[in-house]
């Protein structure tokens, strides 16, 4: 852990900017960070603790992941995600919205998710799992004229959550393993997967060398990755958050982070 810590303080040194990152190996007593207690504007990192507030209303059978939602043209919002495109009136069941939000960081459905459960519930499974200095006030795309505050994260809360869903103590084990699957079809892998090998194989049910469950976040100046690296029989929590940097650079900085954490777990 020590050549890891090492080479990740070269890397951000060298980009410049404000980092707040925490990493932890799993099933072991390893763990490093820097400015892991700081507050970093959350950009679309919060629509995890949006995804676990979701399946904690599933597991108190307050809902069903299969219950349909229609789309409805007044929460349509910009930025990412492929529901603005489509027609009002089609109609999706909350599994479909949840790994929409995960997997393309899609707006407008995370607006739906919130307006279904609440802001008062997911402040509360915020509050529930641990996280003890992150914060949620808004809906994604939206500034309301009486702005309470900003939707605010922690390197520290999030590797603690990321550690919780690998160990199955977010609202169930069941809840945990859905909610890595759905992670680990992420498709916006230009930072903390961008620079690993690639996995494909010529043999069919090969098992992967490794495997990433992840979710980036995204705004002006702002860019952050976290998620669980499994490779062989290890695997680590990792977040990594950043701002006040170029975009262009920092992506490239989460990248060789990444690349340092499966090198760290490869040997």
């Amino acid at each position: 852990m020590e050549q890891l810590s090492h080479n990740i303080e070269r890397i951000i040194k060298q980009s410049s900017g404000k980092w707040g990152i925490a990493i932890e190996e799993l099933g072991t007593n390893k763990s490093w960070g820097i400015n892991e207690e700081e507050l970093f504007y959350a950009a679309s990192i919060i629509k995890v603790p949006i995804m676990i507030a979701v399946f904690a209303a599933y597991e108190n059978e307050r809902l069903s992941l299969s219950d349909v939602l229609e789309l409805k043209i007044e929460e349509m919002v910009g930025g990412s995600g492929v529901l603005q495109y489509l027609a009002p009136g089609t109609r999706l069941t909350i599994n479909d919205l949840i790994t929409l939000m995960i997997i393309q960081s899609d707006n407008t459905a995370t607006n739906m998710l919130i307006n279904l459960i609440g802001k008062e519930n997911i402040q509360q499974t915020m509050k529930n799992i641990g996280m003890q200095k992150s914060k949620f006030y808004n809906k994604l795309m939206t500034v309301p004229a009486n702005l309470q505050g900003y939707n605010e994260i922690t390197a520290q809360d999030l590797t603690m959550i990321l550690k919780k869903l690998a160990a199955g103590k977010i609202v169930s084990m069941h809840a945990c393993g859905r909610m890595i699957e759905i992670m680990k079809k992420q498709q916006l892998t230009d930072c903390l997967p961008a620079k690993l090998p690639q996995t494909d194989s010529n043999i069919i049910g090969n098992i992967p060398e490794w495997q990433l469950a992840n979710k980036t976040g995204f705004v002006s100046g702002v860019r952050h990755d976290i998620g669980i690296f499994y490779v062989g029989d290890r695997a680590m929590a990792t977040t990594v958050l950043s701002q006040d940097l170029d975009d262009h650079h920092s992506k490239d900085a989460i990248a060789e982070i990444g690349l340092e954490i499966y090198r760290y777990l490869k040997r």
